[in-house]
């Protein structure tokens, strides 16, 4: 394998990172969804699953426990739609023996590995490459980081939720990305309120807010708000494509709004 970075990235236009302080909002959901979202409009994605201890995309792409192959310039990537090869997916889930296997690894481990994905898989064209980190400002993220030096990153978007307990770990994630100088393409609010499977009615079960007003303390982009959906939920458990199913949705309205805005701040 050439391990040198640069060339298995040359054809990747844009590298987003999904980046949150904290846990349990929905980063690899907001992912998954912004991929979805990208493909619709047209474009060649990929995703590289660097949350080694909970990876969570393959199943919610649907794609089970492939055989990773190698070419001589590193791994294949695993498509989620092989017909079309639009959504190229590269996860830890993939190396696994056991996928109840519990990743106990030291830092110097787990940097060695994500360096091996940012500089091993052959991504060929990409018009984005999407980046799932684990929560916080780790080891993962400087060596996800480090490793991207190579390769210009477009930015970050920071997802949380309306809690204040959220937003405050969020901030912290403003501040790493400041002190790493990874522009922040703008903050999602997720599980903003709650859509009504009878009714379609939104009611706001953990406040709002949160995610503008920290938007407009910090000086960023905001980027917009995304429901609690059971049919998102329902969608994610069952590996379907929610943007697909659903286009009436007021949830598909928001992550599209959100792709878009994304797309033309990128001129992509």
């Amino acid at each position: 394998m050439d391990g040198s970075g640069k060339g298995n990235l040359d054809q990747v236009k844009h590298v987003l990172l999904v980046l949150s302080g904290k846990g349990g909002v929905g980063k690899s959901t907001i992912t998954t969804e912004l991929a979805l979202a990208f493909r619709h409009a047209g474009k060649k994605v990929g995703i590289l699953d660097v949350d080694l201890c909970g990876p969570s995309i393959p199943r919610m792409l649907s794609v089970g426990k492939p055989e990773v192959h190698q070419c001589d310039s590193g791994w294949v990537p695993v498509y989620a739609d092989p017909q079309q090869q639009q959504l190229a997916l590269m996860s830890i889930a993939f190396l696994l023996e056991d996928s109840d296997e519990a990743v106990i690894w030291r830092g110097p481990k787990k940097t060695a590995l994500i360096g091996q994905f940012v500089s091993d898989v052959a991504w060929g064209e990409l018009d984005i490459l999407l980046v799932d980190t684990p929560p916080g400002t780790s080891d993962e993220h400087l060596a996800v980081l480090e490793n991207l030096r190579k390769h210009r990153v477009d930015g970050a978007v920071l997802v949380t939720t309306p809690q204040a307990v959220s937003t405050g770990d969020v901030r912290r994630e403003i501040t790493f990305c400041k002190k790493t100088n990874l522009k922040i393409l703008g903050i999602v609010e997720n599980m903003s309120g709650f859509v009504c499977p009878h009714c379609s009615e939104c009611s706001n079960i953990f406040s709002k807010g949160g995610g503008e007003e920290l938007a407009k303390l910090t000086g960023s982009a905001f980027l917009g708000s995304v429901p609690l959906d059971p049919l998102l939920t329902e969608s994610l458990e069952e590996g379907r494509d929610f943007l697909q199913a659903f286009p009436e949705s007021s949830t598909f309205t928001a992550i599209s709004h959100i792709a878009n805005t994304l797309l033309d701040s990128l001129n992509a």
